[in-house]
């Protein structure tokens, strides 16, 4: 079968529809070639037959966009085995069959039924298949051909981008680039000129210029400068089919802005300038203001402003403010219209960015120069120091003078001045003040002891203009009189040991005085002359306004005298020097051998032996708690109620224990030691409450001297066989256990109460150095002087 492509019916493709014809589908696609086969009938032998020529497909085109009122002609499908008698029926499927693309089944012709766009779908697939319209069966093997749109400049240029915003510094050179803008074309890049584009500036001339086949935009003046015209737009326009006519095109904006450079230098508006500063502007204000012009922007404008020289350099500063770039005047010294009428500064003005490459426009600084006139003010008085201090003496009588302030009017009226004292606090009610001369004098008697210091505030005003007033603060000292006598630093505990020796320092003292180290740092310590020798203790001044005190003998008792009474005498080194008695507490006490006391008074014996505060009271609190115990067990004991008659089903075995080590009255009753050592106190026979006997026991009488001489364990024994054969024991097991610790020690007794009761001549001074544990028996036994002194 053949597909015979009509198409070629604009005059335009001629010379295509020639080419593909020649070359088929060597240029255009390929070329399916198969080979009629024959069916076999059952039963028949394979006949071979010439093969006749098949499938011929060739690419088809067809146009985009047609607009005509009927079908477009794409092609015909033909095949061998069609006689044109109508019995092939031609049938095609694929991408757009039966909607877009038609066939007429008889003939093979196929139509575009649609108008199509190249830029939505490039080609369409589709399949071709000749059957026998009787049996419909396929004559020849379905074949795949390809429909490919056509492309026409049918889309302009666009820029997808657009419209630009871009900068460039000022003063680039000529040929800089700035931007490459980029116009995209819809149509078929393969096919013809439709999509090659060429790019053209429509606005922006002579600034800027474009490329015609990249769309690099560029500077074309030398010095664009920025401060003349800062803002351009710029109109590319991009055409297709290489810009010749019946292109189409699209156009788009650039907007450029010149960035700035630093090419212009700071300039001051005018060479000269003047200011009025009043003498009365204050030390760090600011008093005026001044600025050099720069068509620069940002930190290209940045400048700095120095006073360079003038006589003025040293009473003003100058500082820039960073937001207004203006230079800041400020006062650096107060003014006086009296002393300097005015000043004369020369103030420099200089870019603090300097780019080197604009260094031939000139310096990039400037100068000016301002003169500063003081304006004369009416001032308040001026005080001849800004602060006095001044002294007086405690005691002194109301009225006595302080000291005088000073003022006077610095301007040239030179008017009187008039004094007061501003009473805002209390202290300031303490002093008074003569109005015309200034002199302060005391309105109270001063104590430095309570006060030594005063500050009050001295006003002056002008008695022609009483509004214009002025402070002076004056510090008053309070001079310190000897009129305090010195006394003890504090309570003094003095303590002295039994058992102390002669010279043996037992306490140091100090003293104070309420007066300051120039009456009365020097202290003297002394017993009160008139009173006899202590023949005790002694007192010694240490020159360094300290005292120690000293015994005067070896020992002491607290059981002759325990406290002692020593006047002491304190005079200071003032003028005049005072002094003051004060009586020192001693008391006695009993020492270890280092030193440390040990009791004091009423203690004494408690202490000696060893025991501390809070071991008595627990020891009293044990005793408390034991007889509280003693107690409750008599109570306990004596409310008990015990049967008469022990049930017969109550069998048990029990054992006996005797181990009591004693517990008062009662023990000793129930259990009398005296019947192991007096066997006749035994003989009574004792019946128990809870069983009645039945059998009387056996006899127990002996002979006394039998019984006297009887020993300790042959009575256990015996009481061992009564116990075992009487009848009225309970009817339970029961386990007696009697210790037996032997003979007596044929050594006799150690004891002391049958010892001679002679007087020993023995010394027994000795047990003094034995320790506290023998205190008490060295002062029984030893001799002791009684000694007692006032």
């Amino acid at each position: 079968m053949r597909i015979t492509s009509t198409s070629c019916i604009c005059p335009v493709l001629v010379c295509l529809c020639f080419v593909q014809r020649c070359y088929g589908a060597a240029h255009h696609g390929s070329i399916k070639v198969t080979r009629n086969q024959t069916k076999h009938i059952e039963g028949e032998t394979e006949v071979h037959h010439r093969p006749k020529r098949g499938w011929v497909w060739n690419q088809f085109f067809v146009l985009e966009e047609h607009m005509g009122p009927d079908p477009q002609y794409v092609g015909k499908l033909h095949s061998n085995s069609d006689k044109g008698d109508g019995s092939v029926k031609y049938i095609l499927t694929g991408e757009g069959a039966g909607t877009i693309f038609i066939i007429d089944d008889t003939t093979g012709d196929i139509h575009s039924t649609k108008s199509l766009d190249r830029e939505q779908k490039t080609h369409y697939v589709l399949h071709a298949q000749a059957i026998d319209r009787r049996t419909n069966k396929p004559l020849e093997p379905e074949s795949e051909f390809i429909i490919k749109v056509q492309d026409i400049n049918d889309n302009a240029p666009k820029f997808t981008d657009g419209p630009y915003i871009v900068t460039v510094p000022e003063m680039s050179e000529m040929g800089t680039s700035v931007l490459q803008v980029t116009a995209t074309d819809a149509d078929d890049p393969t096919y013809g000129n439709s999509a090659r584009v060429v790019y053209s500036i429509l606005q922006g001339q002579p600034y800027f210029s474009v490329d015609p086949k990249t769309g690099v935009i560029r500077t074309a003046l030398h010095n664009m400068d920025r401060e003349a015209r800062e803002h351009y737009s710029v109109v590319i326009q991009a055409k297709d089919m290489a810009g010749q006519v019946g292109g189409l095109s699209g156009s788009t904006t650039v907007n450029i802005t010149l960035t700035d450079v630093n090419d212009n230098p700071p300039r001051f508006p005018q060479k000269h300038y003047q200011l009025y500063v009043p003498e009365s502007a204050q030390v760090g204000s600011a008093v005026g203001k001044i600025k050099a012009n720069d068509a620069d922007t940002g930190s290209n404008a940045d400048m700095k402003y120095t006073i360079i020289n003038g006589d003025g350099a040293g009473v003003f500063s100058i500082s820039t403010d960073k937001e207004t770039r203006e230079g800041i005047l400020s006062l650096k010294k107060p003014l006086n219209y009296e002393k300097k009428k005015s000043y004369t500064l020369n103030i420099e003005g200089a870019n603090t960015h300097v780019d080197f490459r604009f260094s031939h426009l000139g310096p990039f600084k400037d100068v000016t120069m301002l003169k500063v006139i003081v304006g004369d003010v009416d001032e308040p008085p001026l005080f001849t120091m800004p602060s006095y201090v001044m002294e007086v003496y405690e005691n002194a009588k109301i009225g006595t003078p302080v000291g005088t302030v000073t003022a006077h009017d610095p301007d040239a009226a030179n008017s009187l001045v008039r004094y007061f004292i501003d009473h805002n606090t209390e202290e300031d009610r303490y002093f008074t003040i003569d109005a015309s001369t200034g002199t302060i004098k005391t309105a109270k008697i001063f104590d430095r002891e309570e006060t030594p210091w005063y500050n009050i505030t001295v006003a002056a005003s002008e008695i022609d203009n009483p509004e214009l007033v002025s402070h002076v603060p004056v510090g008053v000292r309070i001079l310190d009189v000897n009129d305090n006598p010195p006394e003890l630093a504090r309570d003094y505990d003095v303590v002295v040991c039994e058992n102390s020796k002669p010279g043996q320092v037992i306490q140091t003292i100090t003293a104070t005085d309420k007066d300051n180290s120039a009456n009365g740092a020097r202290f003297h310590f002394s017993i009160d002359e008139g009173l006899s020798l202590n023949p005790n203790f002694t007192l010694r001044n240490n020159e360094d306004n300290t005292a120690s005190i000293l015994t005067r003998r070896r020992r002491y008792s607290r059981t002759t005298q325990d406290i002692y009474y020593l006047p002491v005498l304190i005079s200071d080194g003032g003028v005049p020097p005072l002094s003051s008695s004060s009586t020192l507490t001693i008391r006695v006490c009993a020492c270890e051998r280092d030193g440390r006391v040990r009791t004091c008074h009423a203690e004494a014996f408690l202490s000696s032996a060893g025991l501390s505060t809070g071991a008595l009271i627990a020891i009293l609190l044990c005793i408390v708690i034991l007889l509280a115990i003693v107690v409750l067990f008599i109570t306990l004991r004596r409310s008990k109620k015990e049967p008469l008659i022990i049930s017969e089903e109550d069998v048990r075995e029990n054992v006996v224990t005797y181990d009591d080590e004693g517990g008062g009255e009662e023990d000793t009753e129930a259990f009398d030691i005296t019947a192991l050592r007096n066997p006749s106190a035994a003989e009574e026979l004792k019946y128990r409450r809870d069983v009645r006997p039945e059998v009387k026991p056996l006899s127990r009488h002996h002979p006394s001297s039998s019984l006297d001489s009887i020993d300790v364990q042959e009575f256990l024994n015996q009481r061992l066989a009564e116990a075992d054969l009487d009848p009225s024991v309970p009817p339970y097991d029961s386990l007696q256990t009697y210790a037996y610790e032997g003979h007596r020690s044929e050594a006799g007794s150690i004891s002391s109460l049958d010892s001679a009761t002679t007087h020993s001549d023995q010394d027994y001074n000795y047990l003094g150095d034995w320790g506290p544990e023998f205190k008490k028996l060295a002062e029984l036994y030893g001799e002791i002087e009684p000694e007692r002194t006032t």
